[in-house]
């Protein structure tokens, strides 16, 4: 018997160390090459590591929790097999000259590559187990049994990357189905890449009754549908939030000093803090302002939601938005670039403008900020922009976006507007000398050809690295995305 002991690896992006988050097998479980061995979190992204080698867990050598430097053992995996050897822990069996083998119904290893595992691709160990929910009130004595399905195999990086590039005529994987939207700020999970939100017409009902977004729900239906069930747990989970709310100040009398909670930083947090502290203290940044009519981009908005060639795809003005800075940035190149210093380890410094636009939007996940980004963002038309921005949103929800997804990023977007704010001051992505805010969209009174009439009024705020962008460029440059959500026809000419 072989013990072989896995090392923390590399996940790139110079990464040194990562954090335990959760182990996915215990000791005596048997693993397959490629079951998921456990979570990691990063200063980029939480990331599934898949066992190197098939076996028997004989030791789990870290525990939750705890962050280590990059080669530390962590988990440790004998070569003997309890029960049941499955074919991903035996080698294939020699046809025999009369008659058939039988054949595992649980067959893992179909469709493996060629010359060793694919990492970060094949089954979980363990389908997600959910906690139980209590009953809304406002579902009243609803009982609802989940469905018995197979857990959804994830797709690895390589397929989601490969869809994304050719979005447009993506074609839909059996019994899966995304829950989409265009916010960054909501939790949910990837299941696959059609984006459409599945639900019955009660189910539908139900939710508006409440005021829950089906897009903000997790999907458990056999055809990737949004359950009763499914809108029972959303609202439990809701309702606890409140509770906690109620619980939140410390028992009365209590002294202060233990009346203190204490979080340590690490992992994307610590990151984002430093990232920023670098950003706010090396760009000298500059903020402006602009109120903008986007009547008529809410019009447009509208209009696409209701035309079939958008039909099962999450539009929003963000969308409009997002075109609009990739032609602004066209008209003013200075603000999609780089300040560079010391280059080649000299003295020297350089302004690298980029003739590409790796569009980032920040998302405010419940592990903290992130900023993934839309690679080669010019290139994709309106409709392909929008599957991106989808598909970008629901990874960074799920907890799913990869390092290399965060990294080149050209120019960001912030939505702030998604959570009613107006407008705000942002602190440039690192790497960059430009972000807009979008504000929240609301009507307002305005001044129209003498009139005062109601119209749809949103705030852009953009900060800028006043090295590279002047007050003259920067000022250009809003002015001529909030062009376009006062006219989005300008984007046919």
């Amino acid at each position: 018997m072989t013990l072989n002991k896995f090392n923390l690896p590399d996940v790139g992006e110079g990464l040194t160390e990562a954090e335990i988050v959760a182990w996915k097998v215990k000791p005596g479980d048997s693993v397959a090459v490629n079951d998921v061995l456990c979570e990691i979190e990063t200063a980029k992204s939480l990331v599934e590591l898949p066992s190197p080698f098939a076996g028997t867990v004989t030791e789990l050598l870290v525990p939750e929790g705890v962050t280590i430097d990059v080669g530390t053992a962590i988990i440790s995996v004998s070569d003997a097999v309890v029960g049941d050897p499955t074919p991903a822990d035996v080698p294939a069996p020699v046809q025999p000259l009369y008659g058939k083998l039988p054949t595992h119904d649980d067959d893992t290893s179909a469709g493996a590559p060629a010359g060793g595992p694919l990492v970060g691709s094949g089954p979980k160990a363990d389908a997600v187990k959910r906690r139980p929910r209590k009953a809304s009130p406002a579902l009243g004595s609803l009982t609802v049994n989940a469905p018995e399905i197979e857990p959804v195999q994830p797709h690895s990086l390589a397929e989601v990357t490969a869809a994304r590039q050719s979005a447009a005529g993506a074609t839909r994987l059996p019994g899966r189905a995304v829950v989409v939207d265009t916010r960054p700020t909501l939790g949910g999970t990837i299941t696959g890449l059609v984006n459409r939100v599945l639900a019955k017409p009660p189910v539908r009902k139900i939710a508006r009754d409440l005021g829950i977004d089906l897009a903000d729900v997790v999907a458990t239906g056999f055809r990737g549908e949004v359950t009763r069930e499914d809108l029972v747990s959303y609202q439990a989970q809701r309702d606890a939030e409140h509770d906690k709310a109620d619980g939140f100040w410390g028992t009365a009398g209590k002294p202060q000093d233990q009346r203190i909670e204490r979080i340590p930083v690490k992992g994307v947090r610590k990151a984002t803090a430093k990232a920023m502290v670098e950003s706010a203290f090396a760009a000298p940044h500059v903020s402006i302002f602009v109120d903008v009519d986007a009547s008529r981009t809410m019009e447009f908005v509208k209009r696409l939601k209701a035309s079939r060639d958008f039909e099962g795809i999450k539009v929003s003005p963000l969308l409009i938005l997002a075109k609009a800075v990739i032609w602004a940035a066209a008209r003013n190149p200075s603000v999609n670039a780089t300040w560079v210093d010391n280059v080649d380890g000299t003295d020297t410094a350089e302004i690298q403008v980029k003739h590409y636009m790796n569009l980032g939007i920040a998302a405010a996940t419940p592990r903290g900020l992130m900023v993934p980004n839309i690679k080669d963002a010019q290139d994709l038309s309106l409709k392909e922009l929008a599957l991106a921005l989808n598909n970008l949103a629901t990874t960074a929800r799920a907890g799913k976006t990869q390092p290399a997804e965060m990294q080149g990023g050209t120019l960001t977007i912030t939505n702030i507007g998604a959570l009613g704010i107006d407008t705000g001051t942002p602190i440039i992505n690192p790497g960059e000398v430009a972000i807009v805010a979008f504000g929240t969209i609301k009507q307002k009174p305005w001044v129209l050809e003498g009139e005062v009439i109601p119209r749809w009024i949103t705030t852009l705020g953009g900060s800028f690295d006043h090295r590279v962008v002047d007050g003259d460029l920067s000022a250009r440059f809003m002015a001529d995305v909030a062009a376009i959500l006062e006219e989005p026809a300008l984007l046919l000419d």
